[in-house]
């Protein structure tokens, strides 16, 4: 059934076709509602320490960004709250909240807000090339927008891109490829996201920094409170907790509180065992020898400074255990499968052909994609002190 602009963006028109579209807009605007502080950098002390939590509570979701977005749709029935608004308009807040975990009954909904060429990588590659001034996030939005086709699959409706967009699917993919590797991961930057962890898990673990729980009563009971949970509140907190002497009895907190507030960097320790290196499916999967070596690595150089070191020789291990890669390949996809019809599972790009026929990006032999699928980017990353490097200098570790 063919729907005009008008009756779609009509904000009293509630036909399905309107509700489903107005669902997916609003769902694409609220999908990050819940981001923490500084968005990941914080979500993942928060997960960590949540998990024991959550285990001894026998509560079934993790304490992340995609449930507290969740609780706040469907938790903030009171004026100018988000439940509140969506009922006004006749928009469901369970369906909005299924949406931002893209846990929703349509397979396209799920597709345009979670996979792995979704609405949300769209914008935020272009935005942060733009902001950052770096090009590796660039790609050609309006013509992938424009090959994008809808299929139907086992009685459902799937997003594909048709074939003639191959190539800018590709540019898209290794565009997010390089992002990730080259500048979310890059070693200046990284650092800084790793020396919040740190201070985050100890606010967390010294009871100094609101828990997830206590957020969750925020947003039913006190929403102005709950308001204030953003970059500001944690900077404040790190701030308040330095000044007045708190951190003064953990030398490594001390000095990564110093790190964020005064811009004083750790030492990046560049060992052959810490470099960058693309490895293949079989390298990855043969006992994790990469990312065994490089932890190897960081017990010897443990074990000197606690033996030989004092607490002003600390150090930040960011080994990720998951590693960076283009697509999940078709055989990972295959052996996850939680459908009959590979086709309808939400993550991969299916591509689209002119008969009818519709094939699993990966599986597409003149598919750079389908060459790439089984690489793997590792991009490890360990900081210490000054105090420490001198030491692993004097120990012979690493050359000056």
């Amino acid at each position: 059934m063919s729907v005009s602009d008008d009756e779609l963006f009509d904000v009293n028109c509630l036909t399905k076709e309107a509700i489903f579209h107005k669902s997916l807009r609003i769902g694409a605007l609220l999908h990050d509602l819940g981001a923490f502080p500084f968005s990941h950098t914080t979500e993942e002390s928060y997960i960590i320490y949540g998990e024991q939590k959550n285990l001894a509570m026998k509560r079934n979701f993790r304490d992340d960004h995609e449930n507290l977005g969740s609780y706040i749709i469907k938790n903030t029935n009171y004026e100018r709250g988000i439940t509140h608004i969506l009922l006004k308009y006749g928009i469901n807040p369970q369906q909005i909240s299924n949406l931002v975990k893209g846990v929703d009954s349509s397979v396209i909904s799920n597709q345009i807000l979670h996979s792995e060429i979704d609405c949300d990588r769209m914008d935020y590659l272009l935005r942060d090339a733009h902001y950052t001034g770096l090009k590796y996030g660039t790609y050609d939005r309006d013509y992938l927008l424009h090959h994008f086709n809808v299929a139907r699959i086992n009685n459902q409706d799937i997003l594909t891109i048709n074939s003639n967009a191959l190539h800018c699917a590709e540019d898209f993919l290794t565009a997010r490829f390089a992002w990730y590797s080259q500048v979310i991961r890059s070693n200046r930057g990284a650092k800084f996201d790793a020396i919040a962890e740190v201070l985050c898990s100890h606010l967390l673990e010294q009871n100094l920094i609101i828990k997830y729980e206590d957020l969750l009563t925020q947003i039913e009971k006190d929403p102005n409170q709950f308001y204030m949970f953003n970059d500001n509140y944690f900077m404040y907190n790190v701030h308040k907790h330095y000044v007045q002497g708190v951190f003064n009895k953990n030398i490594k907190i001390k000095e990564c509180a110093e790190a964020i507030l005064f811009q004083v960097a750790p030492v990046s320790l560049k060992l052959e065992e810490f470099k960058s290196q693309l490895v293949t499916h079989e390298e990855l999967t043969s006992s994790n020898k990469t990312y065994k070596r490089a932890m190897d690595k960081v017990t010897e150089i443990e074990h000197i400074l606690k033996k030989k070191g004092t607490e002003k020789d600390w150090l930040i291990v960011d080994i990720p255990k998951k590693f960076i890669q283009i697509v999940d390949s078709e055989d990972s996809v295959f052996k996850k499968r939680k459908s009959s019809n590979v086709l309808t599972e939400r993550d991969p790009v299916k591509i689209s052909y002119d008969n009818g026929d519709v094939k699993l990006l990966t599986q597409v032999d003149n598919s750079i994609i389908h060459k790439l699928q089984n690489l793997y980017n590792f991009v490890p990353n360990v900081y210490c002190s000054q105090s420490a490097y001198q030491l692993l200098i004097n120990e012979g570790i690493v050359k000056k």
